[in-house]
C-alpha cells in the first residue's frame, strides 16, 4: 500500500454545537473529531477516520465502522489504539501499511471520561464501574449517529483490547437497549474481545501454571503465586472486589520478583525488552503506560520514550486538533480513572457475554499466544463457563488453521459455531495488531464482513 492511501490526514478546524464539537471536513471528508459532553462537566473526546477504500455500492455488503475501545482502565484509544496499533499513522506519523482503515472506518474514543484528552471538571464525575462507562459511551453514540444518516448505513463493530473488553460487552448491551427503545439509531454488527479482561479470576489462576511451564517460575514460586491467586478467587466469590484488586497488585509484584521481571504482555520477554516482531520500537513504553496503571506505578516509562509520547500527543497532535483545552494534558487524569474504578476492576463480565450471545449478537474472542496478563489459557477457561445454549457444540467443533500472504506457515487457528468465534493468534502477545498485523487485519476483515478487497 502506498502513501497515497493516507494523504487524507490534514489539519482541520472545529466548531461547537449543542454540546458536541463537530469538525469541519477535509476536501476528502476523511476525518472528524470533537468532544461530547456526556454528562454535565464530563467531556469525552472522539476521532473518526473515514476509509478512502469505503465501498458505497449497495449491491455489496455494507461498509463497517469499527469503534476501538482501549484498556487500562485509563488507557487512551486516541493515543494508543490509533497511533500504536491500527490507525492510519504510526507514532512517527508515517503511514501504517497494516491500518484497519483498509477494511472499515475507524472511531477512536478516550473513554472513560478522564482518559487521554477526555476530562472531567470535577474528580467526583469519574465513572466508578463498567455500566457507568457504558452509559457515557451510549450518549456519545447517540450524538454521533442519530443525526448522521451516513453513519447509520454502516454496522458498528465494537472491537476491544484488554480491559476494554469489559467496556465492550456492557456498552453493547446498553446500545441494544437504546436501539430497542428508539433512542439510538445504529446497527450493531458485533463485538470483538481482544485479549480481554472478561474474567479476572480465570486469568490470575492461569498465571502460575503458565509461568511454571515456561520456566519463569520454579516450584517454590508457583506455590506462592497459587496461594495469592486462590485468595483472589475467594475475594471475588465473596464480592470483595476492591480487596481482590489490591491482592491482584500484590500478585503481580510477586510474579515480577520471582520471574525476574517477566513481561506481562509477552511472557517470552523481560519487562522493557524489545520484541523481535514487527512492533514499533516505542510499543514497550506504551505498554507500561497503557495497562494496569496502579500496579505498574513503580516502572512507569521514563526518559526519551516517555518524553516522545508526551510531545506527540501534547504538542504535535494538540496543534492539529486545536480544540483541546489549554489546561488539559493528555492522560493526566488517567491514574484517577483507574483508582475510581478499582472496586469494579476485578468484577467478571461473563454473564454479559452470555446475554449478548443469547440475543444473537456476533461475539468474537481473539487472543495472542504469548500474552500473560490476559492469557489464552484464562480466556479458554472463561469461555467454557458460558451458559449459552450453543457452548457445548462450540467446544466440540474442530479448529481451522489461519494463514496470511503467500507463505503457508500456520499463523493461528479459528473455531466458530453460530454467533461465537474464537481466534488463537500465534506469535502475538497482548497487542495482537502490533505483533501480527497481517493476521489481525485478515481477522478483522472477516469479523466485519467488509466488502473491501485486501492486497495482503
Amino acid at each position: 500500500m502506498g502513501k497515497k492511501f493516507l494523504v487524507c490526514v490534514f489539519f482541520l478546524f472545529s466548531l461547537v454545537e449543542e454540546g458536541i464539537s463537530i469538525s469541519t471536513k477535509t476536501p476528502h471528508k476523511s476525518e472528524d473529531w470533537g468532544y461530547v459532553e456526556v454528562r454535565p462537566k464530563a467531556h469525552m473526546f472522539w476521532w473518526l477516520y473515514r476509509s478512502p477504500k469505503r465501498v458505497e455500492n449497495h449491491s455489496t455488503k455494507p461498509w463497517p465502522v469499527i469503534l476501538w475501545l482501549q484498556g487500562g482502565p485509563g488507557a487512551s484509544g486516541v493515543g494508543i489504539g490509533n497511533f500504536e496499533e491500527v490507525g492510519p499513522l504510526d507514532s512517527d506519523l508515517k503511514p501504517r501499511n497494516s491500518t484497519w482503515l483498509q477494511v472499515a472506518d475507524l472511531l477512536f474514543v478516550d473513554s472513560p471520561v478522564g482518559t487521554g484528552y477526555s476530562y472531567v471538571e470535577k474528580k467526583n464525575l469519574l465513572v466508578k464501574n463498567d455500566e457507568e462507562a457504558a452509559t457515557d459511551l451510549t450518549v456519545l453514540l447517540q450524538k454521533l449517529f442519530n443525526k448522521n444518516k451516513f453513519l447509520q448505513k454502516s454496522p458498528l463493530y465494537i472491537v476491544a483490547e484488554s480491559y476494554g473488553g469489559k467496556f465492550a460487552v456492557t456498552l453493547a448491551l446498553s446500545a441494544l437497549n437504546a436501539i430497542q427503545s428508539g433512542t439510538l439509531k445504529l446497527q450493531l454488527g458485533g463485538v470483538a474481545l481482544g485479549d480481554s479482561w472478561i474474567s479476572p479470576q480465570d486469568f490470575v489462576l492461569s498465571w502460575g501454571p503458565l509461568l511454571k511451564d515456561m520456566s519463569r517460575l520454579d516450584s517454590n514460586g508457583l506455590k506462592i503465586v497459587n496461594r495469592i491467586s486462590k485468595k483472589i478467587k475467594k475475594q471475588i466469590k465473596a464480592g470483595l472486589y476492591l480487596n481482590a484488586t489490591n491482592s491482584w497488585s500484590e500478585l503481580e509484584d510477586v510474579i515480577s520478583q520471582r520471574s525476574n521481571n517477566v513481561d506481562f504482555y509477552n511472557f517470552l520477554l523481560d519487562l522493557g525488552e524489545d520484541s523481535t516482531s514487527s512492533a514499533d520500537s516505542k510499543i514497550t513504553a506504551v505498554k507500561k503506560y497503557s495497562a494496569y496503571l496502579d500496579s505498574l506505578r513503580s516502572i512507569n516509562p521514563s526518559g526519551a520514550n516517555d518524553n516522545y509520547k508526551d510531545n506527540l500527543m501534547d504538542v504535535i497532535i494538540r496543534k492539529k486538533l486545536k480544540i483541546i483545552p489549554d489546561n488539559i494534558l493528555w492522560g493526566e487524569q488517567s491514574e484517577n480513572v483507574f483508582q475510581a474504578m478499582a472496586a469494579d476492576f476485578m468484577k467478571p463480565r461473563i454473564n454479559e457475554v452470555d446475554e449478548l450471545l443469547a440475543k444473537g449478537v456476533n461475539v468474537t474472542v481473539y487472543n495472542g499466544q504469548l500474552d500473560l496478563i490476559c492469557s489464552t489459557r484464562g480466556a479458554e477457561a472463561w469461555v467454557e463457563k458460558l451458559k449459552w445454549k450453543g457452548i457445548q457444540d462450540f467446544l466440540k467443533k474442530k479448529r481451522s488453521p489461519l494463514f496470511c500472504g503467500q507463505n503457508r506457515k500456520t499463523r493461528g487457528f479459528i473455531k466458530s459455531y453460530q454467533n461465537l468465534n474464537f481466534y488463537w493468534i500465534l506469535g502475538a502477545g497482548h497487542f495482537v495488531p502490533v505483533d501480527q498485523p497481517c493476521t489481525a487485519l485478515r481477522m478483522v476483515h472477516a469479523i466485519t464482513q467488509s466488502p473491501a478487497k485486501l492486497d495482503w
